[in-house]
């Protein structure tokens, strides 16, 4: 009697090769690969940083992504500027005035703004506000204290 041999397939040997390796070994997940961690930050523990007499922040910066609480007094400007990050701007309380893309935009407590990389924009507080950015990739010049259009500097 001839006994039959097993072959490896090509599909049976790639099979085999995704299998986690023995001896308790596991795969090897891209999550698991990374080396992020996960941070829990409440914005009471961030100081507020004093940009000029009407302008407020704080920020959390993660791997690509950051939120930064703005608090911006009735009156205040922030200069026509633009940058190469993505921006989510969501106002919590108050009223900021936008000028941007030719169009002049008032977003309210609850409201979204969203900016375009490259996009030239000025705001305007129309009373006291809360608002929370979100920019990707993180903004170097706030991380960097290097915006000084912010700073009322030069």
């Amino acid at each position: 009697m001839v006994k039959k041999l097993k072959t490896k397939t090509p599909a049976r040997r790639k099979a085999k090769d995704a299998r986690p390796h023995a001896r308790g070994q596991r795969a090897v997940t891209k999550h698991a690969a990374s080396n992020a961690q996960h941070q829990y930050i409440p914005w009471r523990t961030i100081p507020l940083e004093d940009l000029n007499p009407l302008l407020q922040r704080q920020f959390v910066v993660g791997q690509e992504i950051m939120l930064a609480r703005v608090l911006l007094k009735k009156g205040c400007i922030v200069p026509e500027h633009s940058h190469h990050n993505e921006q989510l701007t969501y106002i919590l309380d108050g009223a900021l005035k936008f000028w941007i893309d030719g169009q002049e935009i008032v977003v309210h407590a609850g409201e979204v703004l969203c900016i375009p990389a490259h996009m030239p924009h000025k705001a305007e507080a129309l009373e006291d506000t809360v608002d929370l950015d979100v920019f990707n990739p993180p903004r170097a010049d706030w991380i960097n204290k290097t915006d000084q259009y912010l700073r009322g500097e030069k």
